[in-house]
């Protein structure tokens, strides 16, 4: 985290994405005191493809079709 003056950020704004690269928190200050705080952009994960997460499913040992036919039935 790095503390900057709104004068200073002015000043090297130019340079702000490596400062903010370099700190990876920037703190702006108006007479000493936080006004606001600058953080980066997370990067969004990766989403998992349907075939990832079909491995990741367990497998079931009675198929669907009758998984629902037994729902109904119950009902």
């Amino acid at each position: 985290m790095q503390q900057l003056s709104i004068r200073k950020m002015r000043s090297s704004l130019v340079q702000l994405d490596h400062l903010l690269e370099d700190a990876g928190e920037l703190v702006l200050t108006r007479h000493g005191k936080a006004i606001a705080r600058i953080l980066p952009i997370r990067r969004q994960k990766k989403r998992p493809s349907h075939a990832d997460l079909r491995r990741c499913m367990p497998c079931l040992d009675t198929v669907s079709a009758a998984l629902i036919r037994r729902d109904r039935d119950e009902r």
